[in-house]
């Protein structure tokens, strides 16, 4: 079973894009080259990842980051899993800051690990991105795009594209001029074009949705 790298060649994702799309190829040409990212070499361990993505959703970065700290304080460890995570109770876990459905989440996360079904970043190196996502969405809490995000920025594999994304989405709009965000199907088929890189783009796509958004921005002030 072949083995998946962690991480692509970025150069050759560049000269890809910027031939299959030359729409795409300007955008990218005035926004810079976009580096491999750093995580892609960084080990990381699945689990905790994901108990750190619950603890996170829908909260500021500082005041998730407040709630993990009180959390291992807590557990006495910086390594959220069910053996660790079965030292405190709920109650506990509520004193922290964390919420009801955080809580059936991590708990949901804790169960499934001690029965053996999230994979290992071994296991994850000789498995697709659809395998990945279909033994992990199942999990209380975990969505498709948190997965997508694991794909892409964790486990850097090349081809993803999060067409649910608001931010992909709107960057797919700046390149093709629209007045309005392509549908998720629409990005999908749009994102044929893309493909082996699709990461790749998706990287460039949030970055022209933040740049695209501020030239507008200041454009519409110099005209009041």
């Amino acid at each position: 079973m072949p083995r998946h790298a962690r991480g692509f060649d970025t150069e050759q994702a560049w000269d890809h894009l910027s031939r299959r799309d030359r729409k795409l190829g300007t955008w990218m040409k005035r926004i810079g080259y976009i580096e491999p990212q750093p995580t892609w070499r960084k080990p990381f361990d699945p689990v905790d990842a994901l108990a750190r993505a619950i603890l996170y959703q829908q909260l500021s970065g500082k005041a998730a980051a407040t709630i993990v700290g009180r959390v291992e304080a807590a557990i006495g460890s910086t390594r959220l899993h069910f053996d660790t995570l079965g030292r405190i109770d709920d109650a506990a876990l509520r004193a922290c800051g964390v919420s009801g459905n955080k809580t059936l989440a991590l708990r949901d996360l804790a169960a499934r690990e001690q029965r053996g079904e999230i994979p290992t970043l071994r296991q994850m190196s000789v498995m697709s991105e659809d395998d990945i996502v279909t033994a992990l969405v199942p999990i209380r809490g975990i969505g498709r795009w948190t997965v997508e995000m694991m794909l892409m920025f964790r486990l850097g594999r090349p081809d993803v594209l999060p067409i649910d994304d608001l931010g992909v989405r709107k960057g797919a709009q700046f390149v093709d001029r629209q007045e309005v965000m392509p549908t998720p199907k629409e990005l999908l088929a749009r994102g044929e074009k893309w493909g082996p890189y699709r990461t790749y783009a998706a990287l460039y796509l949030w970055r022209i949705a933040d740049f695209g958004t501020e030239v507008k921005t200041a454009t519409k002030r110099s005209q009041d």
